[in-house]
């Protein structure tokens, strides 16, 4: 998408692969970490309990009801199912009205694991996606940009 612009709307995230928005979606679900920990009891001490952090693991983030003007992200899944991933950073973005970045999620090193296709229609001009996932090595949150 050559003109970020023509798609923004108050409910819609965009998505941006190497400083190019590439596609807008209406939902975005799954964006989470979860921090494994272990306790660990110290002898004599009764009233606490230490706790100790491990890895963390990411969510698959899930896209749904996108639209784009091109397939990069079919050939993005084809190089997946080929055996050759490759990995981008990938940036989801929110905008106000104004046309202003609100916050920015970066899924580092992404990938995608999961992709659906909505119905196919004649008439549509632009590429639907109904539903994208994506695995991601690490998340970074930033207000504005």
């Amino acid at each position: 998408m050559n003109n970020p612009m023509n798609y923004v709307t108050a409910n819609r995230f965009y998505v941006e692969i190497d400083s190019t928005i590439r596609a807008a979606f209406s939902e975005c679900s799954g964006l989470g970490v979860t921090i494994d920990k272990e306790a660990y009891l110290e002898g004599g001490v009764n009233d606490q309990q230490h706790i100790l952090l491990k890895q963390a693991k990411f969510n698959d983030v899930s896209l749904k009801r996108g639209i784009t003007d091109d397939i990069d992200f079919w050939e993005w899944i084809s190089k997946v199912l080929s055996g050759k991933p490759k990995r981008y950073d990938v940036n989801i973005i929110l905008f106000n009205q104004a046309g202003d970045r609100m916050q920015t999620w970066t899924l580092i090193s992404a990938v995608p694991v999961g992709w659906k296709s909505p119905s196919l229609q004649a008439s549509a001009n632009s590429v639907a996606i109904e539903e994208l996932n994506l695995a991601y090595e690490g998340l970074k949150i930033e207000k504005g940009k």
